[in-house]
């Protein structure tokens, strides 16, 4: 039986933070209990379409997903687990914002079947929690983590964020350190990036505050990859980091390009061969559903050269690159038939490592990884 993963996208937010460009909205509580309705409906329209497929994850994420209560995710869930063929040990994610969970919550979400949170902190430092516009402090995340732990949660991702403006690698390694300290299996470290149309941009436009440079960016990475080893934390991919055998299912299916189904306003789905997303207007989606009309405002066909390169772009943020006999099963030839001009000179110049396994990037091949993904273009 085939396999995909689900993800189901929550707008809302109690407040917009600073940096954010995802399609989540703040004040709009009125529409939540109408967006969990139309949802359920949207996943119940997915039931005959997935019917032959195996789900190995569901991914709930914003926004902020728990600002819905326990129950109500629970509800969702359960419609879920009656319209998918949920693997009996299917990854189950909800994100959660520090602030926004407490112990009943999380119990009942527990109950409900979730076995993953991704806890969003980005920086231990509360001047940068309010620079960054976030809700919480470092004192409601350790909170949060002790009611997850209570709870019976045994894998926590948590988000952290480096180059921050006149973050220190002091600070950044703090982060690290308190974070790493609460027995975490899963990082994901990124650096901060400056998204048009966001209140940082505008701020950055204005001349408010800069940025570190490049070189000092990549040296908070550097030594936050270091860093994290010496809790066990193995990187799998250029921005996470697990304990053997928590690294995030739902995320490797993006990052093999693997297929995949959205609900909800905003969500992206692959699916069949093709690339499509529902409208990002909650309340355009809310009557979509309900009326059954369109609610796909972007659509497009995924021809074969184009997946076979989405495969290599996506395979080699993985540090164990693409699988060279799963190329070969998917495609019908091996990588090098498409693509061996282009491995011989990235070997020569040392960003890519190639065995009789796969092809991966060298560590200085991810640094540079667009120059390298170039090649492949060729």
């Amino acid at each position: 039986m085939r396999q995909l993963g689900v993800y189901i996208h929550f707008p809302f937010c109690a407040r917009k933070c600073h940096y954010c460009d995802f399609p989540s909205y703040q004040g709009m509580e009125r529409w939540m209990q109408p967006y969990l309705e139309a949802l359920c409906r949207e996943i119940l329209e997915w039931k005959e379409k997935v019917r032959d497929y195996a789900v190995k994850s569901i991914y709930l994420g914003g926004g902020t997903p728990t600002l819905f209560s326990g129950e109500q995710i629970a509800r969702l869930l359960e419609i879920c687990f009656n319209s998918f063929n949920v693997q009996k040990n299917a990854e189950i994610t909800v994100e959660a914002n520090p602030g926004t969970v407490d112990m009943a919550d999380l119990f009942a979400l527990r109950s409900a079947g979730v076995n993953r949170l991704s806890i969003g902190l980005q920086a231990w430092q509360d001047r940068h929690l309010r620079f960054l516009g976030r809700i919480h402090s470092s004192s409601d995340f350790v909170q949060s983590i002790m009611y997850a732990k209570e709870a019976g949660f045994e894998n926590i991702n948590v988000d952290v964020m480096f180059g921050l403006p006149s973050q220190t690698i002091e600070e950044w390694l703090e982060t690290l350190e308190k974070v790493c300290s609460l027995k975490i299996q899963h990082i994901s470290m990124y650096s901060l990036k400056v998204e048009d149309g966001t209140p940082l941009h505008r701020w950055y436009e204005e001349g408010k505050f800069s940025l570190p440079s490049q070189e000092e960016d990549r040296l908070m990475y550097y030594k936050g990859r270091e860093y994290v080893k010496r809790f066990g934390l193995r990187q799998y991919e250029i921005s996470n980091f697990a304990i053997p055998g928590k690294e995030c299912v739902h995320n490797l299916i993006y990052w093999h390009n693997e297929e995949y189904i959205g609900c909800g306003s905003g969500a992206h789905s692959y699916f069949n061969d093709e690339r499509f997303s529902n409208t990002s207007d909650v309340e355009e989606y809310i009557r979509a559903v309900t009326d059954g009309t369109p609610k796909i405002n972007y659509r497009e066909k995924i021809g074969e050269e184009d997946e076979r390169f989405e495969t290599i772009m996506m395979g080699l943020r993985l540090v164990e690159g693409v699988n060279k006999q799963k190329f070969k099963a998917r495609f019908g030839k091996d990588i090098e038939f498409y693509y061996g001009k282009a491995i011989r000179k990235l070997v020569e110049q040392g960003l890519l490592i190639d065995d009789e396994v796969s092809i991966k990037l060298t560590e200085k091949g991810m640094d540079v990884q667009n120059v390298a993904l170039l090649e492949f273009m060729q």
